[in-house]
């Protein structure tokens, strides 16, 4: 290594690190980043990205099992074969990376292949694989080391028989069942994509609804959308033991004070991600980390002057653009950028890619009564829609959440067809602080999906003119 000394080190090349990266030496730094794996870090290798490929399989099978709804007839038997349905999502993840790769490059960031410590003040040693060791000077230095699959003690992965996200990528053969723990984005992900591809699929959440994050209203929906799929949901209900066997694991889930057994051939933990922490130096600063997370202030300072933090290592909402934006503006503070403005994680949009999608923003009605608003809340639903009922998919809605008193947008919710991309529309909205004045007078386009985005902020004042 020629460099050893820089404005800012970055140690982590996931969608927080390398975007950091990028943004500074667009400001004129010498930066680097140090990644001990993959560039691109686990959304683009292990995520975000290669779920969508297996996702989009599971999207063309469900059509091809409904082709006769849209007049197509199929003759013969459909099936699949699980190889190259890996392989392509496989592809997709590498074909990215490779692209961080060459953005990299592009911006003339020095990239380091190894595992960073700190050393105290400025310094960083990075342990490459062969062993070798070399220290590495910066002015700055941002964590941005993401996060890994959560376990509980009994429950925890072997990767065989019971799975994390990565195992749960990657079969070699489809499982005729499966248990998945947990309903957050990433375990209703994958019990949406092995129900769409046959498989038996039990999903188990220990609070009272799935996708506890969401608006109410919207869990309910899911739950009905996916039960109606063939998927066994049990709420309220914990798995407390694993029995594995050779090919198969008997799960105990309790529920209201009663046990029982049932038997899947794999099991998929979803519980929850934590932030790597471990093995960072940070016992050489004054870096404080809780539950398993950094400590940050908005502009994403740590205690240690001169060292930051972005991403999931710094905790929730563990999202990709999340880390994305942090990294940004964590940069152009240190650059002295005018007008950098803090992380509101209130306009931070939140997508799950199941069938049917669930997409939001903001404040759940539920939240925003909470927190002393008084609302106003618009709804439509996606059978009022002409392009919804062409496309096929009439089952779905859109919620929108304001203050009564301002107009301000509060939140937003949706479930249906393609909400994942809508969604954009009322984070903008948000961005902008725009009230229902500019919403309701905004000329939406037909026919589209997002003519419901318009009919609901209508419906919130009593003015919906299709349902």
């Amino acid at each position: 290594m020629a460099d050893t000394d820089f404005d800012l080190l970055v140690i982590g090349a996931g969608p927080g690190g390398y975007v950091a990266a990028i943004r500074a030496a667009q400001l004129g730094m010498k930066a680097a980043v140090v990644e001990r794996e993959h560039l691109g870090g686990i959304c683009l290798n292990w995520g975000c990205i290669p779920t969508k490929a297996l996702l989009r399989t599971a999207e063309i099978a469900h059509y091809i099992q409904h082709a006769k709804d849209y007049g197509i007839t199929v003759n013969g038997s459909v099936s699949y074969d699980v190889a190259p349905i890996v392989k392509r999502s496989r592809q997709v993840a590498g074909q990215l990376s490779a692209g961080v790769k060459g953005l990299l490059k592009k911006n003339k960031v020095t990239v380091i292949d190894g595992t960073a410590k700190l050393l105290g003040k400025g310094k960083v040693e990075v342990a490459a694989k062969d062993g070798n060791k070399s220290q590495l000077g910066a002015k700055h230095i941002i964590i941005a080391t993401g996060a890994r699959a959560r376990t509980l003690p009994g429950l925890e992965p072997d990767g065989k028989l019971v799975w994390t996200y990565r195992e749960a990528m990657v079969p070699e053969k489809m499982p005729k069942s499966i248990l998945v723990i947990g309903t957050g984005a990433i375990g209703v992900e994958f019990a949406s994509f092995y129900r769409a591809m046959g498989v038996d699929v039990t999903i188990v959440e220990v609070v009272d609804r799935i996708l506890p994050v969401e608006d109410e209203e919207i869990s309910a929906l899911a739950h009905k959308a996916f039960t109606k799929q063939g998927m066994k949901i049990k709420t309220g209900a914990k798995v407390t033991k694993l029995d594995r066997h050779t090919d198969s694991v008997t799960a105990t889930i309790e529920s209201g004070g009663k046990s029982e057994q049932i038997t899947v051939d794999r099991v998929i933990s979803a519980i929850g991600i934590t932030g790597n922490t471990e093995n960072l130096g940070l016992e050489n600063t004054k870096v404080k980390v809780e539950r398993n997370h950094i400590v940050t202030d908005q502009y994403m300072r740590t205690d240690e002057p001169g060292v930051y933090a972005i991403g999931d290592v710094c905790g929730a909402p563990w999202l990709a653009h999340k880390a994305s934006h942090e990294g940004v503006l964590c940069v152009e503070k240190i650059a002295g950028v005018e007008g950098t403005h803090p992380m509101d994680i209130r306009n931070i949009p939140g997508c799950t890619y199941s069938m049917p999608q669930v997409a939001s923003v903001g404040l759940t009605e539920a939240k925003a009564k909470a927190a002393g608003y008084e609302v106003r809340v618009g709804r439509f639903p996606f059978i009022g829609n002409g392009k919804a009922i062409a496309l096929g998919e009439p089952e779905g809605l859109v919620k929108t959440v304001f203050d009564a008193k301002t107009g301000e947008l509060l939140g937003a919710h949706m479930i249906g067809a393609e909400v994942t991309e809508l969604i954009q529309g009322y984070t903008i909205a948000k961005t902008m602080e725009t009230t229902e004045a500019e919403l309701l007078h905004t000329i939406f386009p037909h026919p589209t999906l997002s003519e419901m985005m318009h009919e609901s902020v209508l419906a919130a004042y009593g003015r919906a003119i299709h349902y």
